[in-house]
């Protein structure tokens, strides 16, 4: 369910047509995309749009009420796992809601992202540097 503006009309559209629990993934530039989802490409070069800028740009849009993450981001790439939990929080008082964070394996992770509605492909080169978000609903 949409929040507000963003002028990416693809990934707008696709937020704006999430229905409760719907599914979305952010990923780094590594990800593989499956075939089902709608595919969002957003990279460009190596590191542009960065993971971070485009997650705050989704939560700036999305009500989300669950998020799934690799075991091996945090493990990995702790600074930046770290950072994406940081902004989950922020957004959970910002809310007033309850945002569940799950783990799974990396190879999990790939198979769940075959249920997203999109997959949203950024420039990110940080290993594991992967999210799916749930959607809720703003009432």
């Amino acid at each position: 369910m949409k929040k507000n503006a963003l002028i990416n009309a693809e990934l707008s559209y696709v937020v704006a047509t999430l229905g409760h629990t719907d599914e979305i993934t952010i990923c780094d530039a590594g990800l593989p995309v499956p075939d089902e989802a709608q595919r969002i490409d957003l990279a460009l070069i190596p590191g542009v749009p960065t993971f971070i800028d485009t997650v705050k740009a989704v939560l700036g849009e999305m009500q989300i009420e669950g998020v799934v993450m690799a075991e091996e981001f945090a493990q990995v790439s702790p600074d930046l796992h770290q950072a994406l939990v940081t902004l989950i929080r922020n957004e959970e008082l910002l809310c007033g809601k309850k945002i569940t964070l799950s783990y799974v394996s990396h190879e999990a992770f790939k198979v769940h992202t075959q249920g997203s509605k999109a997959v949203i492909r950024t420039g990110e080169c940080t290993p594991y540097a992967n999210v799916i978000f749930q959607s809720g609903v703003v009432f």
